[in-house]
């Protein structure tokens, strides 16, 4: 069990989790290569700041979370992951994640990416 992260704020909740959502959430949020734990940690996400709004932003989005979410497959953690985007075209773009964890249940996680 771990201490819950709110994906909204990045603050901890005061609840205790036994999801796979803390790490997506750090596979999400972070960098890729900028944790001094780990240097394969994370992901470019935070490089479509700098993106227009087009629609291929969503796509290659989809692409850099799902890249970032491999080592929970290969690690053993997750069974599946699927990756799906939606975009309002309103300087965001939602990634919707779902993650089937070792035992069958699958979880939806909801990461909000800043677009210009």
């Amino acid at each position: 069990m771990d201490a819950g992260i709110n994906p909204t704020t990045g603050d901890l909740t005061g609840q205790r989790i036994n999801t796979l959502g803390n790490a997506v959430y750090i596979r999400l949020t972070t960098p890729l290569g900028s944790w001094w734990k780990d240097p394969t940690v994370g992901s470019r996400l935070h490089e479509l700041k700098r993106s227009k709004d087009l629609p291929r932003v969503g796509k290659l989005a989809a692409q850099y979370a799902e890249q970032a979410l491999q080592p929970l497959l290969d690690d053993g953690r997750a069974q599946a992951i699927s990756v799906t985007y939606e975009q309002p075209h309103n300087g965001w773009l939602n990634l919707l994640i779902e993650v089937v964890d070792v035992t069958g249940n699958p979880q939806v996680f909801r990461q909000p990416v800043r677009v210009n």
